[in-house]
């Protein structure tokens, strides 16, 4: 495994960022950490990078303990922080160099590397440009290059997307797959978008808690409650008659629209087709909504 955390707890004086957090990632995953401001994400990357201490618990990246091996564990992560610290009045390529030797000792190599980095992230034309004439877009290419000059196991990557246009998004995104067929990756954001177009799983993480951990798409079935059923009739309908059939808590009327919640245990529909042909209502539609991943995200992190 890339990644083991065994209880990380992590606190500043008596304030608690993060607790009791457990997880595993493999070679090969794109992990996502969703949450809401101030949930802990980003303490819980750096613990992992090795750039703050625990306060309990374990981390280990590629069998290295962080703490007690914490040059191994380096040697094997690439780090892009939140706010990317770039030298802005480095040249891209000067500034590729200089990251590039404090972790490779030949230069050849690290020439190469710089070539290969390059190229894999669109710097071709950028690459003799002062850092501070880039735009957000292409410094964010930058960090991600500083962060793959020394082929790392493990890639973290806090918002990396954040204050970019759609284009550069969608840019980052397809860079961040295309690399991570050997790679760990671990990236941190609050767009769902970014978590359904991306991940191969996802841990949601409020409070400093790690509140679910699955794949996307088993996230969604998530039981809520309730449901929600829009009706559709060609005639106006009288709330009342509906209120009366078991399984429905609230009707809403919106025009010849009604909007039914009704408990998950018991399908209604077929109530509400038989109430329509009994009292002689044209049923034109009828659609039950499925959870999303943002029905989902504040079911969990409104507790």
């Amino acid at each position: 495994m890339s990644i083991e955390v065994k209880g990380l707890t992590k606190t500043f004086s008596k304030q608690i960022a993060v607790n009791d957090f457990s997880f595993i990632a493999q070679k090969g995953e794109i992990v996502g950490f969703l949450g809401p401001n101030g949930a802990g994400k980003s303490t819980t990357m750096k613990v992992i990078a090795g750039y703050i201490p625990p306060s309990q618990g374990t981390v280990k990246v590629c069998g290295f303990d962080v703490v007690q091996q914490a040059i191994q564990s380096r040697q094997n992560i690439g780090y892009l922080p939140e706010h990317n610290p770039l030298y802005l009045d480095m040249y891209v390529h000067e500034y590729l160099s200089f990251a590039g030797s404090l972790h490779i000792s030949n230069r050849s190599f690290i020439k190469e590397r710089i070539s290969e980095m390059v190229a894999l992230c669109g710097l071709q034309k950028e690459q003799n440009k002062l850092i501070r004439s880039l735009s957000k877009g292409y410094r964010q290419r930058v960090g991600l290059a500083q962060a793959l000059l020394h082929d790392p196991e493990v890639l973290i990557l806090d918002e990396p997307t954040t204050g970019l246009d759609p284009n550069q998004i969608i840019e980052i995104r397809e860079l961040i797959r295309s690399v991570s067929n050997n790679k760990t990756v671990i990236f941190s954001t609050h767009i769902m978008q970014e978590v359904q177009a991306l991940c191969s799983r996802v841990l949601i993480i409020n409070n400093g808690m790690l509140v679910a951990d699955d794949f996307p798409d088993n996230l969604k079935n998530i039981q809520k409650a309730t449901t929600i059923i829009t009706v559709e009739f060609k005639e106006q309908v009288a709330v009342a008659g509906l209120t009366g059939i078991a399984g429905i808590v609230k009707v809403k009327q919106k025009d010849k629209l009604l909007v039914i919640e009704a408990v998950k245990e018991i399908d209604v529909r077929p109530a509400i087709f038989k109430f329509a042909t009994q009292n002689g209502y044209t049923l034109l539609g009828m659609n039950q909504e499925s959870n999303s991943m943002e029905d989902v995200f504040r079911q969990l992190t409104n507790r």
